[in-house]
């Protein structure tokens, strides 16, 4: 049974959370974790580089010099690629249809897994919540700073619900924290539903809000 340090935000250990053995079962192999993470990346992209053919390119039919008695090799055309401002060969276009599958159950076993690694790793902490009542990045600053995450990636998480309207009084909870954080290096917030393999993989450490704990035991149970 895995234990999370539970901590306050003057970064005192207040308590402690087991996570049951049945949910740190995870089974992803290294492939399967590598081809998640680079189709993440690939769908990220937007795939509007373009370039101009030596078609497209804006230039008159005119031959660059005669044919004949110049000495020089023939050229028929200033769009040609050799010239400056002619057209490309094999340069970016745009692509479409470039979008990669992602197996849902994949999708699923690869964030277990890699959830499962920063727990049996120690890299996951528990932050019981409290209200900041105005935004001060001093508070989180000091947080992480007697965690020892000062200058590290740290990601922390909280718990979203499903209905849109309390989708909002969620957001609205955790409005002075995300501004109190937004001024503190490689440090973001997001929603327990939203994260993605690649979020958890890139942070060194990630923090969990303690009302969020129920939604990690769902996604460690492969329901999410």
């Amino acid at each position: 049974m895995a234990v999370l340090k539970k901590y306050n935000l003057a970064g005192q250990e207040v308590g402690q959370v087991a996570i049951d053995d049945e949910l740190l079962k995870a089974s992803a192999n290294s492939q399967m974790i590598k081809d998640y993470l680079v189709a993440l990346r690939a769908n990220a992209r937007q795939w509007s580089a373009n370039t101009k053919t030596r078609a497209e390119v804006n230039h008159s039919g005119k031959k660059p010099h005669p044919q004949k008695g110049t000495g020089r090799a023939r050229q028929g055309y200033l769009g040609s690629p050799q010239y400056k401002g002619g057209g490309r060969v094999h340069a970016p276009r745009p692509k479409f249809d470039q979008h990669v599958r992602i197996n849902r159950k994949e999708k699923r076993a690869a964030i277990r897994h890699l959830i499962t690694e920063k727990i049996q790793g120690a890299r996951v902490h528990v932050l019981q919540f409290e209200d900041i009542k105005e935004p001060k990045t001093k508070i989180l600053a000091n947080f992480l700073k007697s965690r020892e995450l000062e200058g590290k990636r740290v990601l922390f998480l909280g718990e979203q619900l499903a209905e849109s309207a309390k989708e909002v009084a969620s957001t609205a909870k955790f409005e002075t924290f995300v501004l109190s954080l937004n001024n503190i290096p490689k440090s973001g917030f997001m929603f327990m539903p939203n994260v993605s393999g690649y979020d958890i993989a890139v942070n060194h450490d990630i923090v969990i809000m303690e009302s969020a704990l129920d939604q990690l035991k769902v996604l460690l149970g492969g329901q999410a």
